[in-house]
């Protein structure tokens, strides 16, 4: 068993069948450096109080929750009373329905848990599940409440255990076609289209996350590591010269630029305007980015 503390026990359902299990979080904390805020003049760190306008700091066991539902005007809860909301979703998390692995949209999930059973009696009921979910390529959905939320949350398989995601409701979801609407639903040209697939398939491989790493937080802990050693004394960022990026009157042939790509090129600049076979130019700011050569 982890040495993590567990997020959430219950029991998870599926018709008559009831499975105590646990919940952990898959994301691990700490995994990037943190930031205090520092009083520079004596090096100690910031701290914020509670305070109320006209009547100074307060103390934590004067605060109660409460809902603005007009402005300045609020509905007072207390903990008791927010506690007291009876939820099935409380201790239980029921599998109310199965849907294809690939039919949820990832713009719904949100964050990742592991589904642990509590004890080896529970394994049994547990593999059963697991497995079946395997085997017909479902995911199930359900709902659990934890941390004063009610979340949705699909159920997979994930190695010998369960993976638990909690995923948005439609409400928070922002529609996209606001922000698309401008964008011309018209086709790529067909043998544009033909290399840029050729390209993608060439780049084509397994998904391994540990080929990527976060840069930023390397070169932040390569900082830290350098001013500790520098005992307190100023230092300056190693600064990489940024790739010169195509200027607004810079002309780029795309199909010459897309073959090049899947030649292996790609890393240099891009390439000063020339005409191709097609006769097509296109340019890298502007909305009506193709020209047809004279």
């Amino acid at each position: 068993m982890p040495a993590s503390r567990p997020i959430w026990k219950g029991q998870l359902r599926l018709s008559l069948v009831a499975i105590p299990v646990e919940l952990f979080s898959a994301a691990r904390s700490g995994a990037k450096p943190s930031f205090r805020q520092i009083h520079e003049p004596t090096g100690k760190p910031i701290h914020y109080e509670k305070v109320v306008a006209g009547v100074g700091p307060v103390d934590k066991d004067e605060i109660i929750k409460g809902f603005e539902y007009e402005k300045g005007d609020y509905v007072l809860l207390t903990n008791e009373e927010i506690d007291a909301v009876k939820l099935e979703t409380r201790k239980t998390l029921e599998l109310t329905q199965f849907v294809g692995a690939c039919e949820i949209d990832p713009i719904y999930y949100d964050k990742s848990y592991f589904v642990v059973p509590t004890d080896e009696l529970a394994e049994d009921a547990f593999r059963v599940i697991r497995d079946a979910l395997r085997q017909t390529e479902k995911v199930g959905l359900g709902q659990l409440s934890m941390r004063g939320k009610e979340y949705l949350a699909a159920i997979k398989p994930s190695g010998t255990g369960l993976m638990l995601e909690t995923l948005h409701y439609e409400d928070e979801i922002r529609k996209a076609d606001p922000f698309f609407a401008q964008i011309s639903g018209k086709k790529a040209e067909a043998d544009l289209l033909e290399v840029a697939t050729a390209l993608i398939e060439k780049k084509t491989a397994p998904f391994d996350a540990g080929a990527f790493k976060d840069h930023y937080q390397s070169a932040l802990r390569d900082l830290i590591k350098r001013k500790m050693k520098s005992k307190g004394r100023k230092i300056t960022a190693t600064e990489e010269e940024a790739p010169e990026r195509p200027s607004g009157e810079n002309v780029v042939d795309l199909m010459a630029a897309l073959k090049e790509s899947l030649e292996g090129g790609g890393k240099k600049n891009a390439p000063s305007s020339r005409k191709s076979s097609t006769g097509r130019k296109t340019t890298s700011s502007s909305s009506s980015s193709r020209k047809k050569a004279g």
